[in-house]
C-alpha cells in the first residue's frame, strides 16, 4: 500500500507475482497498460490500469485480495473485428463489431453473450452497459464459452475497442 515494502518491476507478462513479492497492493504503470488479477495465472477478477499510480489497489478497485498475476496488453494500431454471439460454442444470434458498444440489448436486442470471435485487436468487455462492472480483456482469439473460463452468471453487456487513446 502507498508503494512501500518490497517491489517489483515487470515488463511483459507475469502468471504468478507470489514468487517476486507475498503481497502486491500498490502499483504504478510507467508505459503502456495492463490487466492485473487477483488470482495467479490470469484468473479471477481482472482491471485495467493505463499509465499512472495506483497507491491504494484495494480501496481503490474494491479487491478482496491484492493483485497476483498481470498481463501488459501490446500497443495496436490496426482495425477491430470482433463477433459476438448469443449462446455458448458460437451459437445463437450473431453480430460483427468494429467499434465500441455501449450496450448490446439497446443496438442489437441481445440479452446475453456468451461467446466471441476476436478477429483483429485488444477489447475490454464488461458485466454491465456503459462500460460499468466487472470487465474481461479478450485479445484475437477464440471464446467458445464465458461460462467455461470462470465467469459463470456473469453477462457482457457492452464492450470497448482498448485504442491509441488508452496509452
Amino acid at each position: 500500500m502507498n508503494f512501500q515494502g518490497r517491489s517489483y518491476e515487470c515488463m511483459s507478462d507475469c502468471p504468478d507475482m507470489s514468487s517476486y513479492l507475498s503481497r502486491c497492493h500498490s502499483c504504478r504503470v510507467e508505459r503502456g497498460c495492463f490487466m492485473v488479477y487477483d488470482r495467479t495465472n490470469y484468473m479471477g477478477n481482472q482491471y485495467f490500469l493505463r499509465r499512472g499510480e495506483y497507491a491504494d489497489y484495494m480501496s481503490m478497485m474494491g479487491m478482496s485480495d491484492c493483485i497476483k498475476s498481470c498481463r501488459m496488453i501490446p500497443m495496436y494500431r490496426g482495425s477491430y473485428r470482433m463477433r459476438i454471439y448469443e449462446r455458448e460454442n458460437f451459437g445463437g444470434m450473431m453480430h460483427e463489431l468494429m467499434d465500441d458498444c455501449d450496450n448490446i440489448m439497446d443496438r442489437y436486442r441481445m440479452s446475453n453473450c456468451m461467446s466471441c470471435n476476436v478477429m483483429e485487436g485488444h477489447w475490454l468487455m464488461y458485466e454491465q452497459p456503459h462500460y460499468r462492472g466487472r470487465m474481461m480483456y479478450m485479445r484475437p482469439g477464440e471464446y467458445r464459452s464465458f461460462m467455461n473460463m470462470g465467469w459463470s452468471g456473469m453477462r457482457f453487456m457492452s464492450m470497448r475497442r482498448i485504442t491509441d487513446s488508452c496509452y
